[in-house]
């Protein structure tokens, strides 16, 4: 039997395997982190959320996908907090209606000012609204934004869905907060990867 070596085709296959390695590479998980060191990590926070603080201000754009009675809500209000002091602006942080009031309540525990807002017309600092009031914001009037049980993302129906993911998409920093998700749960991280910019959640 007789074998004839092509030399074209060799070279062919070496760069369709160069171009496939590219291409899974570029699938990968981002390691790339837009955020800056905090300024802020105050004492009543507990050392596991410090870190967790202080990784997700540094990252710019983070999930903290914690269980239920980890603290989550003191976490971003304390992220909200970093990100007022380094750009000066303001942060909306958005809720399903019954947690936007438990925001509040958690915010003057801390003795953090947060301002519960439906008009769409931003204070100063950090602003608490419901998702069903999103839609009279404009983004571009926040440097940070936080989803507070960010899984509702799933829940919605595709076009709540686009206008959630469109509007947080246009502000610099991000974090999405909720329980951890159930294992293997790929609707969750894939709504979660792209409102974060990650990828796109197909």
């Amino acid at each position: 039997m007789f074998f004839i070596f092509n030399l074209r085709e060799y070279y062919n296959m070496k760069n369709v395997n160069k171009q496939y390695k590219h291409f899974l590479k570029n699938k990968g998980i981002s390691n790339n982190s837009e955020g800056f060191k905090p300024s802020f990590v105050p004492d009543f926070l507990y050392d596991f959320q410090k870190v967790l603080v202080k990784w997700s201000v540094e990252k710019g754009k983070a999930a903290l996908f914690e269980d239920c009675g980890l603290g989550k809500t003191p976490q971003q209000l304390v992220w909200s907090q970093n990100i007022i002091k380094k750009t000066n602006g303001k942060v909306l942080i958005v809720t399903p209606l019954a947690v936007s009031y438990q925001t509040i309540k958690e915010a003057e525990k801390f003795n953090l000012k947060a301002n519960r807002i439906q008009s769409g017309i931003p204070h100063k600092g950090i602003n608490v609204t419901n998702y069903e009031r999103l839609k009279h914001f404009n983004p571009k009037d926040f440097k940070g934004v936080v989803c507070d049980e960010s899984s509702i993302l799933k829940n919605f129906d595709g076009k709540m869905r686009r206008f959630i993911t469109n509007f947080i998409q246009g502000i610099q920093y991000r974090l999405l907060c909720t329980a951890t998700p159930a294992p293997n749960d790929f609707v969750e991280l894939g709504t979660s990867s792209e409102a974060l910019g990650e990828m796109k959640r197909n």
